[in-house]
């Protein structure tokens, strides 16, 4: 797999799209903390690592993440739209002064800072800037 920030985003969306309640994706660290993000601010219910054991050997156990998608009361998903923005062919960076806004401050763009995953508005606050990974509202 090339881009395994894009799949995430692609399994969230699919899945989003369809109804699905959670999605099951590879965990690693960076995953695993941008899906922390998306359940601070509301976009995921909830975020679980699972492990699953090998099919070729049963005492290896490759973790998982699962995550559980938010949805509205009225059955549609809290997540319109999951883009990603920098990708390994064309890095986007921002300066703390060109932060994005994403849907006029409805949405939130995920920015990888020196101090770690942040959201646009975290790293406004703290006068940061970083790699742009993703947009979601």
């Amino acid at each position: 797999m090339i881009d395994p920030i894009a799949d995430m985003l692609t399994r969230i969306r699919n899945a989003s799209l369809i109804g699905k309640r959670e999605v099951l994706v590879p965990m690693s660290k960076l995953k695993h903390n941008m899906a922390k993000i998306l359940v601070e601010t509301h976009w995921l219910a909830k975020v679980e690592v699972v492990a699953k054991p090998s099919a070729k050997n049963r005492q290896q156990a490759f973790s998982e993440l699962k995550l559980t998608l938010q949805y509205k009361d009225n059955g549609q998903p809290a997540i319109t739209a999951i883009k990603r923005i920098s990708k390994p062919s064309k890095r986007v960076y921002v300066g703390k002064n060109n932060l994005p806004r994403v849907l006029n401050n409805m949405g939130i763009a995920i920015i990888s800072t020196p101090q770690g995953l942040m959201t646009n508005k975290e790293a406004g606050k703290k006068q940061l800037g970083g790699e742009v990974l993703c947009e979601i509202y």
